[in-house]
């Protein structure tokens, strides 16, 4: 297990100070690439133009080698390691965002913080892992270091960015760390598993007057959902459903043909989530729930569950590090792209470099003061890691 004392060069002496000087000093321009980054759109399957700005920056770091992007607009870049012998270490962020083409990406600076959808996730996280090569400039590692801008992290992405990163790089990948904006204080050790529906409901239709009591595609959608709201489900281990996005009919006076809704299932524990998705499947198999209905059920995103032990060494060698910056880290189970490696057995955890709120929202804002301490904190975990210690 990492101990102190395999941290210390990076926490005490000349080493760490020049680290954590360097990541003070550097906070201010990466909150400034941040803004940069955000300013892209990058809806989850549209990241192309996202992907050639971090392309194009990567390539005038210096240090920096074999930049290359992936036909799902994966960004690679590579650090090299004193032994090509030990496993790499990847260091991944996502850039796709929430927030569609349209959306109005105006940025509020506050004294204390800053405002703007898809800023803290995930634009401040692609930032950080853009800094790395400056803030390890000198320092010698013995891993490469893959430094890798995935796609499809959120929404019905289905972690396909991050899958398709492992499947190139393959064996060559002994630890992964996973940088999100607004994590910091929190080590996201465990991936939960996540299973996405989309229920599907189809009717004859007809008109609203002449045809009233012919089955509706939406009376039998709402039915469906509302059994589902009605679902008991347990605290521990600790399991949720939403349904997220519902559509269907044709115009007010239409008895509906079609309908749908997306359900996301989430559970610590894959049996418990297993439990709660054949529940779902009992209600829409139902003839009570069907009223002459046809029902589809699609599964559009499956994420698989994984989890390091507390005593891993990745995971202490990132408590010792937030520990250094002054933090008591909260360690947490979570849905990002950290559950991928954990899944393939790869150790992973997923980490942040700021704190902030309104996740997903328009009003999404990241605090400015922790920045300095959260990519300190960042390159001192990648530096243990790089060493062959984690």
């Amino acid at each position: 297990m990492v101990g102190v004392s395999s941290l210390a060069p990076f926490l005490i002496g000349p080493r760490g100070a020049l680290l954590q000087q360097r990541a003070t000093n550097q906070a201010e321009s990466v909150l400034n690439e941040a803004i940069a980054v955000q300013q892209i759109a990058a809806p989850t399957f549209a990241e192309h133009r996202r992907a050639e700005y971090v392309a194009e920056r990567l390539r005038a770091l210096p240090g920096v080698r074999d930049v290359a992007t992936d036909k799902l607009d994966n960004v690679y870049a590579r650090l090299p390691g004193d032994d090509p012998n030990v496993p790499a270490v990847l260091v991944t962020a996502h850039t796709d965002t929430v927030f569609d083409t349209e959306t109005d990406l105006t940025v509020r600076r506050l004294p204390d913080r800053v405002m703007g959808p898809g800023l803290g996730d995930n634009s401040l996280g692609v930032a950080a892992m853009l800094a790395l090569p400056s803030l390890l400039s000198d320092q010698p590692h013995r891993a490469d270091l893959w430094l890798v801008a995935n796609s499809r992290e959120e929404g019905l992405g289905d972690l396909g960015g991050i899958r398709a990163v492992l499947e190139r790089l393959g064996t060559r990948v002994g630890s992964c760390i996973v940088l999100e904006g607004m994590a910091y204080g929190q080590v996201y050790h465990a991936g939960i598993a996540v299973r996405r529906l989309r229920i599907s409901v189809s009717a004859p239709g007809g008109h609203s007057w002449l045809h009233f009591g012919q089955p509706s595609a939406i009376h039998c959608l709402v039915r469906i959902a509302a059994q589902i709201t009605q679902l008991s489900v347990p605290e521990s281990p600790r399991t949720t459903y939403n349904i997220g996005v519902i559509e269907g009919g044709r115009s007010v006076n239409s008895i509906a043909t079609d309908a749908a809704f997306t359900l996301d299932l989430r559970s610590e524990e894959t049996d418990a989530l297993m439990a709660l998705e054949k529940a779902v499947r009992d209600f829409c198999a139902s003839p009570d729930g069907l009223f002459g209905c046809g029902v589809r059920i699609e599964v559009v995103g499956d994420r698989p569950a994984g989890k390091l032990p507390l005593t891993h060494p990745l995971v202490d060698a990132a408590r010792l590090a937030l520990e250094a910056t002054g933090v008591h880290p909260a360690f947490r189970a979570g849905s990002t792209d950290a559950n991928w490696p954990l899944s393939l057995g790869i150790p992973a955890i997923t980490v942040g470099i700021t704190r902030g709120s309104n996740a997903h929202r328009l009003d999404e804002y990241i605090e400015v003061a922790p920045i300095g301490s959260g990519l300190w904190q960042t390159a001192l975990i990648t530096l243990v890691a790089a060493a062959g210690l984690g």
